[in-house]
């Protein structure tokens, strides 16, 4: 039997397992993401984030869901994956360029001595054209007419690295509703035939021009209680629709994020994240001596 070392770490609950993999690897680290994300029966959390070697960033950021399925981008998890790397001194850089498969992010640690408290990530620049997002339309998809689950829905799609549909809510029905209906809910626009490679859904209460409220699922994983780049995507979107400022707290079910959308200056158009990287607990796993290969 091989034992694998991990680490859990979470931004605002939005929870991943952590696996330093720069001299080796699973062969299958989907079909691992699986068996550890379940909350029962494995370790638990929202997917497995692996820290590899990168040719062109300090460190490189691979992400499973926990349905096993790759995922391009996590807000929430880079800030963890950054806090890791730098706490165990394989990156001394801060800021650290992180290689994701949404291209590269610089991420500036927040320090208490040596202590990472949280970290600021520059997401990029949004993707607003709709085949770029991807959805089955083209132009800006903004206020949006989308029939989902009998309802006729207004819509706003951004890219922040993977695709979300940010809907406006005028009440607290939608944050009312039981898991068991959200997650209906969710999954009927997760698999909307209007999205070509599934989506995350935002729904948001603009509770004033600089805070949001929001209820996310994610595709993969289900509802999760935050997610960085729906954090970002609802910023984008909700200054679209004139329902922000720029610059907005966004409340999520395990915490709040700052985001940031700037209009000017060498980072015009970038969207700026600010939140918490903590780490929950370490840990080792029993795997099949077939379960790790080297790094090549």
């Amino acid at each position: 039997m091989a034992t694998l070392e991990f680490t859990k770490m979470h931004g605002c609950g939005n929870d991943y397992i952590y696996i330093v993999a720069l001299r080796a690897r699973p062969p299958d680290p989907s079909a691992l993401s699986v068996k550890l994300s379940d909350r029962r029966f494995g370790v638990g959390g929202d997917g497995l984030i692996m820290l590899a070697p990168s040719s062109n960033a300090d460190i490189r950021m691979e992400m499973y869901n926990a349905d096993g399925s790759r995922g391009d981008m996590c807000g929430n998890g880079i800030r963890c994956l950054a806090r890791l790397a730098f706490e165990r001194g394989l990156v001394r850089a801060n800021p650290m360029v992180v290689e994701t498969d949404a291209g590269l992010k610089t991420v500036e640690l927040r320090l208490e001595g040596r202590r990472v408290v949280g970290a600021t990530v520059d997401m990029g620049e949004p993707i607003l054209e709709g085949r770029d997002i991807p959805v089955n339309a083209v132009g800006r998809i903004i206020d949006y007419p989308l029939d989902v689950a009998g309802m006729r829905e207004s819509i706003t799609a951004v890219s922040m690295g993977n695709p979300h549909c940010v809907v406006f809510v005028a009440d607290d029905g939608v944050f009312k509703l039981q898991d068991r209906d959200f997650a209906e809910l969710g999954r009927k626009f997760e698999h909307h035939p209007f999205f070509p490679r599934r989506v995350n859904t935002e729904f948001i209460s603009a509770v004033s021009r600089r805070n949001l409220r929001m209820r996310v699922w994610e595709r993969g994983s289900g509802e999760t209680w935050a997610c960085g780049t729906g954090a970002c995507a609802a910023l984008v979107a909700a200054v679209l629709t004139n329902h922000s400022e720029r610059t907005a707290t966004v409340e999520l079910r395990g915490g709040n994020l700052e985001i940031e959308w700037r209009a000017d200056g060498a980072d015009a158009n970038h969207v700026f994240m600010t939140g918490d990287a903590v780490e929950v607990f370490r840990g080792e796993v029993e795997l099949g001596a077939d379960e790790m290969v080297p790094v090549s």
